[in-house]
């Protein structure tokens, strides 16, 4: 997959440190606004970052005057795809759909272009549709080389050879969610040539992302794959240096499993180098105390700000410009794109850019 180019988004002006996510507008386009309802759909509210992700588009559109219809599908399928229907039914004049599963909605989406309503793709790429007109994210294969990059710097593998290799296992994302395939190709193609001259390894063979992935993003199923991992390919002299992972929750869970067999306190099994995304409150508290190593910050407020924007021109009736438009294809077409920037955030950062940013508080973290 190759590198996605940066876009710049016409007109979108992100004052994220000072903590103003959206761009204003004047009391006659709030008041005109204020006449249409947006329906917003998310996957699930029982992870930190979905729900400061709905509460960032609510609140936002909220200010320039819209009625927000905010939807939480629990990670149920089902359930998304009555929330979507019932939404259309009520008539909302745009639709801002994070899926569970990307190919799944394509009767929705059908019914959504049938009524002419805007669909707008967030963060998660809709798949195998044509009725999808935006989408709205950070850029997943970038993403996926900071994974890789965290591993490269935290590992040293620059200093690695064949005769000393280096051991890591590898995680990735659900298998559903096209955003895995953007991270883990970004992250192996970082990885691919300490791979090549031998200077990394993987222990239990499992390299190919349909076997490595990890369904809905379960941490526990993470955690039970990292314990059978531990149990059938590291005796003896065979320690793990560091594991690639996608996903703070999975991160943590794998560090468990590590600690329950001793790694982190055992004489020569320090905790391996482990990575992350989604810079939630737990992972930053464990960057801190230096056992996860790194995690990726995709400031939903920024991805937030861009998401009210687009709508907000779209319900004016504005020319979207300045959009990528070749980059990403959801197996029906190209999928008109506004791609963000994410931060790889470390101990040494961890202050400057989640702290001083306000993207969590000091009391939030403990410190």
């Amino acid at each position: 997959m190759k590198l996605v180019k940066k876009v710049l988004f016409t007109g979108l002006v992100l004052a994220v440190a000072a903590g103003t996510v959206f761009i204003g507008c004047s009391k006659k386009e709030a008041k005109s606004a204020g006449k249409a309802t947006i329906g917003v759909v998310m996957p699930t509210r029982s992870e930190e970052r979905w729900i400061k992700d709905g509460n960032a588009v609510k609140e936002g559109l909220e200010k320039l005057g819209y009625t927000v219809d905010l939807q939480y599908s629990d990670d149920d399928i089902p359930t998304q795809t009555r929330q979507i229907d019932d939404l259309i039914t009520k008539g909302v004049k745009a639709l801002v759909i994070s899926s569970i599963d990307g190919s799944a909605l394509s009767n929705q989406l059908a019914n959504a272009k049938a009524a002419k309503i805007p669909v707008i793709a967030y963060d998660r790429l809709l798949m195998q549709s044509p009725n999808v007109d935006y989408y709205v994210s950070f850029d997943n294969y970038k993403v996926g080389r900071q994974m890789g990059g965290i591993l490269e710097t935290g590992l040293k593998l620059a200093e690695a050879t064949a005769a000393k290799p280096v051991i890591i296992e590898l995680f990735a994302g659900s298998p559903d969610d096209n955003n895995s395939v953007g991270f883990y190709q970004g992250a192996m193609d970082v990885l691919k040539p300490y791979f090549d001259k031998g200077a990394l390894k993987v222990p239990s063979g499992q390299i190919d992302r349909a076997v490595v992935g990890t369904l809905r993003w379960d941490a526990a199923e993470a955690q039970k794959r990292m314990e059978n991992l531990l149990s059938a390919n590291y005796s003896g002299n065979v320690v793990l240096n560091g594991i690639l992972s996608p996903y703070d929750p999975i991160s943590l869970s794998a560090l468990e499993a590590c600690k329950a067999v001793g790694y982190g306190s055992t004489p020569g099994k320090p905790l391996p180098v482990v990575g992350g995304q989604d810079c939630i409150v737990a992972s930053c508290k464990s960057i801190w105390a230096g056992e996860q190593y790194a995690t990726v910050l995709k400031d939903t407020r920024s991805l937030g700000a861009a998401t009210v924007t687009l709508v907000d021109d779209l319900m004016q009736g504005k020319t979207i410009s300045g959009l990528d438009t070749s980059s990403y294809n959801n197996g029906a077409k190209v999928v008109p794109s506004l791609l963000l920037d994410s931060v790889v955030v470390t101990k040494d950062n961890l202050i400057s850019a989640v702290v001083d940013t306000g993207y969590h508080t000091r009391a939030e973290l403990g410190l």
